[in-house]
This record gives structure tokens, C-alpha cells and sequence, in this order.
């Protein structure tokens, strides 16, 4: 099959899964990323590149939002290492773990830091998990993919030197690989920030010392929630109509991450009073209201993020000697020997 056919049957499935009954949606752990990545690349702004736009990117981005998950079994320190990026759990009062450990707000620059700091007040590191790091690092990633996709836009369109300009083309074109793949890996973790169960404590039933609300202690809430009920009740338009509109004011990466970690552990009580009047059985509208509002938030994070690295991009560095975007796209400096390599 040529690549072109085989592309526009992807598209065509990725579009046609935001059309379809959500009684005939897949499980939430594969289809709920897939579902995030695609609406968030729809409702990307046009002052972004063309190439984002299009119905194929859509389609990519939906499927490499699944990517971290299919990381999984690879063997040690692979899967311990990346295992512990999906969660951050925090207890009631937003501590991480319990009374030992930090609230985000006092999240450390490094993750080296906060792995120290952990273990300094006695807790596991590997149980805490570490999601808000792994949001801020796929944010940087892309922020660079972006800039040196600039680099290698504009110096293709002014250079002369054909055979020069052909490799300007082609790194560009992979690039543009790149920057796909990486939105998708920033899908999936902006995906698990906006789900109740990786920001806490409770996120296999209701954990702690104490359970006043009686809320249920099932080790299956978590895998029935984002499984079995969200196959029956994920509605994408429902997830594409309830997104915010684009906020990126003053977009800092840490606080956005912590913002959205710290809401996110806000709906962790009414999810359980939810489940506790039993609002997550067939047709009653709450808990589907509910999920597809959180998947909504993952989708308005991962478009915000989208837009907020294009636009940091623009006053970046890079390359070795490193030339500055902005003289590159003025056309001021010649980006060869930085983009090639001296050697």
C-alpha cells in the first residue's frame, strides 16, 4: 500500500472514532490518550505551522499519545525509571506521599532534588512517582524542536545552494517527525495529570488513615473507572465542546504544571462521592459528564502547551555555535555550520 493511501486510512480512523456512539469506544487507557492528542491538534490555533494542521497530524498525535504506555516491558532501570513519570501521589492537604513531603508549589528546580528531598523525609521515591517532571521536560522538548524547525524553515527558503538547500529540506521534514511524536509524548502525560487517580494517594480506593465519607476501598476503582465505565461513557465531542478557550497569558511552565496537578487532586473527593451514589453505572449523566470534562482538560492543557512552546521558540537558541532564531528568520545570520556541525 503507498504511504499516501495508507496515511488517509489512519486520518480517516482517527476522525471517524470522534464521530462514533461512545458505547463502541475502547477502553480509556488506550482510547482516552488517542482521543486527547487528536482534539488537541483540531483545535490548535492557524498561527501555528500548516503542517500541525492538517488531518494527518491529528491522526499521529492521537496514536503517539499512547506512546509511554507501549514503552512498557522493556526490563530494569527502562521501566522502573519511566514507569514512576505517570503519577504524582498526593495526600488530601496536597503533600506529596504524607506530612513528610513537599507541597508542589515547593516542587525543586531538578528532579535529583526532589528524588533527595524524598528520601531525606524517609519516603519511597518510586512510590511518589515524579509526573510533574516529566511534563516540564517534554514542554522543554518541544520548545526546542520548535525553534530548530524555524531555523531549518527559513534558512530553506533563502538558501541558493541547492544541494544545501535539499538537506535544509529534508531535517526539516524529520523534524516535523519529531515534533509530532514529542506533542504525542506530551499528550500522554498532560492525559494522566488531568486523571484524578495519578495525582493522589487514593488511587487504587479510598487509602489513608482515616475514610469519613465511607467512600470504597475497592482496588478495582481505579482500572473500572478509566476501563469498563469509560469504554461505555467517553464521548469525544462532548471532550472537544467542553474545552476552555486557548490560555496561554503569561504561560509558565512549572506553574501551569502545578496548577493543573493541584486541580486535578481537587476532584478527587467528588469522584468518589460520585462513586459512592453510584453515579458511574450506566446512564446516569453524571458520571459521564464527569469523565469526558476530565478528558476536556487534558485536551485544553495539551493544546495551551502546544501553542506556549511555538511561541517561547520564537526568542530561542540553538545549534553549536548557537545562532538565535529571531537573526535566522531575519535573515541576519547564516545557519549552516550550526545546524551541519563543525566537525
Amino acid at each position: 500500500m503507498k504511504r499516501s493511501a495508507k496515511r488517509l486510512m489512519i486520518s480517516a480512523a482517527a476522525f471517524a472514532l470522534l464521530a462514533i456512539p461512545a458505547s463502541q469506544v475502547i477502553a480509556w487507557g488506550a482510547s482516552g490518550h488517542r482521543v486527547i492528542g487528536v482534539v488537541a491538534m483540531q483545535s490548535l490555533p492557524d498561527t501555528l505551522p500548516a503542517f500541525l494542521l492538517t488531518p494527518g497530524a491529528a491522526s499521529d498525535v492521537g496514536e503517539y499519545s499512547r506512546e509511554p504506555d507501549r514503552w512498557k516491558g522493556g526490563g530494569q532501570p527502562h521501566d522502573r525509571e519511566r514507569d514512576t513519570a505517570h503519577f504524582i501521589d498526593m495526600d488530601d492537604e496536597g503533600r506529596v506521599m504524607d506530612e513528610r513531603g513537599m507541597k508542589l508549589d515547593a516542587l525543586p528546580r531538578l528532579k535529583s532534588e526532589y528524588d533527595a528531598a524524598l528520601t531525606r523525609a524517609g519516603l519511597d521515591v518510586d512510590k511518589a512517582g515524579y509526573l510533574p517532571y516529566a511534563i516540564i521536560d517534554a514542554w522543554q522538548n518541544l520548545e526546542r524542536d520548535f525553534a530548530y524547525w524555524r531555523v531549518l524553515n527559513a534558512a530553506e527558503a533563502r538558501e541558493t545552494d541547492l544541494a544545501k538547500r535539499e538537506w535544509y529540506r529534508a531535517d526539516r521534514l524529520r523534524r516535523e517527525q519529531l515534533i509530532l511524536r514529542d506533542i504525542g509524548v506530551l499528550s500522554h502525560y498532560l492525559g494522566d495529570a488531568s486523571q484524578p487517580h495519578h495525582t493522589t494517594i487514593h488511587f487504587n480506593g479510598w487509602a489513608g488513615k482515616t475514610n469519613p465519607e465511607g467512600f470504597t476501598t475497592s482496588r478495582r476503582t481505579h482500572g473500572t473507572f478509566e476501563g469498563a465505565y469509560a469504554s461505555r461513557a467517553l464521548n469525544p465531542v462532548t471532550v472537544k465542546s467542553s474545552m476552555s478557550p486557548l490560555n496561554v497569558e503569561g504561560f509558565d511552565v512549572k506553574a501551569r504544571t502545578v496548577s493543573l496537578l493541584n486541580t486535578t487532586l481537587g476532584t478527587v473527593v467528588p469522584f468518589y462521592r460520585l462513586e459512592k451514589d453510584g453515579a458511574f453505572r450506566d446512564a446516569d449523566p453524571r458520571g459521564a459528564q464527569y469523565l469526558n470534562e476530565r478528558l476536556s482538560a487534558g485536551a485544553e492543557q495539551v493544546r495551551d502547551f502546544t501553542v506556549a512552546a511555538w511561541n517561547v521558540s520564537a526568542t530561542a537558541s540553538v545549534g553549536w555555535p548557537a545562532v538565535k532564531v529571531a537573526e535566522v528568520e531575519a535573515g541576519s545570520v547564516d545557519p549552516w555550520t550550526s545546524m551541519v556541525g563543525e566537525d
